[in-house]
Order: C-alpha cells, then sequence, then structure tokens
C-alpha cells in the first residue's frame, strides 16, 4: 500500500526527513514512533500530498502522490494533528458535506455519512454545531471525515492527543477495527498507544527510521539481556558459587528473602535464556525453587536502547 524509496524532506536550515525508505502491505496498522520533532508529521505530510518532497519517491497503492497526485489522494484519508474541522457546521451536514467534496454523489454521500457516523458513535450528536462537542467527540467526527470515502489508506497523526482516558479507549477500539479492510498509518510518542494498536512499528528519530519491526520482534530481539529473577532456598555460599561458575552469567546479585529462600538477581550474556540452565541446577543439587521469571522488556526499553547510540553521538 505504501513504497517510501529514498524520502528526504529539507526545510530552510535544516533536514526534517533525511533519506529514508519502508513499505506497509494492505491491512497493516502501522506506528511511526518517535518524540517531537523526529520527523513524523512531515513524513505523513508528504505521503498524503500536502507539501512535495525534496527527493526520493512515495507510492500510495501504486501510484506516485507527485506525479498521480489526484489518484493517490482518492485513496488516502488524512486526519492531522490539529483537525481542521468547521465549528459553525452540524455533524452530519459537516459529513455530508466532506464526501461531496471527495467526489462522492449525493445518494452515496448519503449512504456513507450514515456508516461512518455509525461506525464513529456520531449518530446521538447528528444535529449537534461541532464547535459545541467534546474534544472526544470532534476527534470522532474527524475520524468519521477521514473514513467516508472509503480510502484504503487511513493516515492519523496523534490521532488521541488531548483525550481522557475514556475517549483514549474508544479511538483506539475504533482504530483497532479498522484493520484489514483499511491499511492505517498512525503517528505518535506515546508508547503504549503504539503497543495496543499497532502490528508494527517504525522508530523515528532524527528524520532517520532506526528499526522496523512488530512490538513482540523488538521485543524478542533484547530479551537475551533480559534479567532473570529466581528465589531459590540453597546456601547462600553455594548459590554465588554456582553463579560464579556458571559462564552464562554475566553479572549476579543474591539478597536474602524470608525464610531460607534468597532473591538471585542475575544478568545474563547476549543472546542467552537462562531459565533452563537454572532449573537444572537446582534438580541436581535438590534446592527449591519458588520463582523463575525472566523481566519483559516493554517498548518503552526498546526505544531507548534503539535510539540510545544516536543520543550519544548528537551529545
Amino acid at each position: 500500500m505504501i513504497e517510501v524509496s529514498n524520502l528526504t524532506k529539507r526545510y530552510a536550515g535544516r533536514t526534517a526527513v533525511d533519506d529514508i525508505s519502508f513499505t506497509v502491505a494492505r491491512g497493516e496498522i502501522v506506528g511511526l514512533l518517535g518524540p517531537n520533532g523526529a520527523g513524523k508529521s512531515t513524513t505523513m505530510r508528504v505521503l498524503s500530498g500536502f507539501m512535495p518532497a525534496s527527493s526520493g519517491t512515495v507510492k500510495v497503492a501504486g501510484f506516485d502522490v507527485f506525479h498521480d497526485a489526484d489518484e493517490a489522494r482518492r485513496r488516502i484519508g488524512y486526519m492531522p494533528e490539529n483537525n481542521p474541522l468547521y465549528p459553525e457546521m452540524r455533524v452530519r451536514e459537516y459529513l455530508k458535506f466532506r464526501a461531496r467534496l471527495k467526489g462522492l454523489g449525493w445518494r452515496k454521500s448519503r449512504e456513507r455519512v450514515d456508516t461512518v457516523m455509525q461506525q464513529c458513535s456520531l449518530t446521538d450528536v447528528s444535529r449537534r454545531v461541532i464547535g459545541q462537542l467534546s474534544k472526544g467527540y470532534k476527534q470522532r467526527v474527524g475520524l468519521a471525515d477521514a473514513l467516508v470515502h472509503e480510502p484504503e489508506l487511513i493516515i492519523l497523526d496523534e490521532p488521541t492527543i488531548g483525550l481522557d482516558p475514556h475517549q483514549i479507549r474508544a479511538v483506539r477500539a475504533l482504530i483497532k477495527s479498522l484493520a484489514g479492510k483499511h491499511t492505517v498509518l498512525i503517528s505518535t510518542h506515546i508508547l503504549p498507544e503504539v503497543e495496543m494498536m499497532c502490528g508494527r512499528v517504525l522508530i523515528m528519530l532524527g528524520g532517520r527510521v532506526l528499526a522496523s519491526d512488530t512490538p513482540e520482534n523488538l521485543q524478542r530481539r533484547m530479551a537475551g539481556g533480559s534479567q532473570v529473577i529466581a528465589e531459590i532456598a540453597a546456601p547462600v555460599e553455594a548459590l554465588r558459587a554456582a553463579w560464579e561458575n556458571l559462564a552464562e552469567v554475566e553479572q549476579y546479585d543474591v539478597s536474602a528473602s524470608d525464610g531460607a529462600f534468597f532473591r538471585c538477581a542475575l544478568t545474563p550474556l547476549e543472546g542467552t535464556d537462562l531459565r533452563p540452565a537454572i532449573f537444572n541446577l537446582v534438580r541436581e543439587n535438590g534446592w527449591e525453587l519458588r520463582e523463575l521469571t525472566r523481566s519483559r522488556h516493554s517498548l518503552e526499553d526498546v526505544y531507548v536502547q534503539v535510539t540510545k547510540p544516536n543520543q550519544e553521538e548528537r551529545e
């Protein structure tokens, strides 16, 4: 659905997007993750045809967004960060107006407005003036606007910014329901958003794509460095000797727990899962084991690890 090749966007005095390339398959929900100023919004504006690139190519559904702009735009629904609604219009009136602007006939526009209003839970406020709606409802109107012409690709820039927790959950559920039928590209700097909604993550920093994978694979990539916690009832000196002699253990800490148990925090060498070796050791020595867990890295840990070298270079 999306093919980006060597995309660069320069403004006066700085490079906002620096020679990035990536693809997005049909039906995927992909998150563009990065801090403010990483180049996410600029990338989306170029993808949507809102602004031209300095160099490189961008295709949507096989159409070049620069040379076949009209065909590409027909296949895109775009909701920018600052949702540009008409506050003096009523919800249904606005959505019909937008559907007509996007090329739908009278009958088709009425059908699609009814569909997206139901899809976005707007039926109860159909006659309300947009300016009088809450932030959450305004976001839903923006999503309905992006969906009204049945686009193949939906681009959402910070879709849950400024919403309360209940509104965020409603918008997340709506976005997740779009998977398969639509391709969705979401820009955000909120890490839980990506974990909950996206099947794949593009991590951006300084205008570059530093990583592209599923959240699970990114977390698995770091799993070898995950600390293992084992609570074992055994002589403390025997435990320390065991960890000293276990080649896969890079460092360890043994502290007293309750009763005869000791809490062992073990850091493995890169790429090693210590749990099988610990279990075998406990069984061979006849010790008692009541906990054996490996800490799971969050997407925040992954993001910090991926971007750390670049931040150090900048410093």
